[in-house]
């Protein structure tokens, strides 16, 4: 770990053994995350598809479900709701997003949550040897194995085939 940073992220995984690295990302003025982070990426020799995007949604009886997706995959809205058994289905607001999980916007990691949220995990993460999650602190990412964020996640993450393939 060349920069340290602490966070419920870090003490989860550091209380778990698992190895990471602190990416840090540059915020522009407005204190948001860069635009291009894709290229910073690649300059750093990291595959920008291995980025797991954590998408929050609120259900029909106010569930809230956080969805973590790699290589840039769209929900499968469908697949979604059948699986949850819920007819309603929303992407939970952006002012909604810090009061749920605890961690803002740009910064949300699919570990570490409040137990109120429940988690899945997309097949596709599988596809990629190392990921790159949230640290739950806005201006820095985590890289670590796929294996061992899974690890990390336990038996009662769900996992799934939640996105739509375009390919």
């Amino acid at each position: 770990m060349s920069t340290t940073l602490t966070s419920p992220v870090t003490d989860l995984l550091e209380t778990h053994h698992i190895p990471y690295d602190v990416i840090a990302i540059p915020l522009t003025d407005d204190n948001k995350p860069i635009r291009n982070l894709e290229d910073l990426l690649s300059t750093e020799g990291r595959d920008p598809n291995s980025v797991i995007r954590s998408l929050l949604f609120r259900t029909g009886t106010n569930l809230y479900v956080l969805l973590a997706v790699a290589g840039g995959g769209r929900a499968d809205w469908a697949v979604l709701r059948k699986h949850l058994g819920e007819r309603k289905l929303k992407m939970a607001d952006f002012d909604q997003v810090e009061g749920i999980t605890g961690y803002v916007v740009g910064a949300v990691p699919p570990i570490a949550l409040p137990q109120t949220v429940h988690v899945l995990l997309d097949d596709a993460v599988s596809n990629y040897d190392n990921v790159i999650i949230g640290s739950g602190i806005l201006g820095y990412a985590l890289s670590l194995s796929s294996q061992d964020l899974k690890t990390v996640m336990g038996d009662e993450v769900q996992t799934g085939r939640f996105t739509k393939t375009d390919e």
